[in-house]
């Protein structure tokens, strides 16, 4: 299912990190929270990663 899903402001391939239970856009450098088996992909809600 990973797959078919994209980052909403890049429209590019997302990583999944299983032990932080977030969708990583590194094109935006924003990480999409998972929350009860469902990914939040609105820009608001993602954090910027550090680096």
């Amino acid at each position: 299912m990973l797959e078919a899903l994209v980052c909403p402001a890049t429209q590019s391939a997302l990583d999944y990190d299983r032990e932080a239970q977030e969708l990583i856009s590194r094109q935006a450098g924003l990480a999409y929270p998972i929350r009860e088996g469902i990914p939040i992909l609105l820009v608001g809600e993602a954090r910027r990663l550090e680096g």
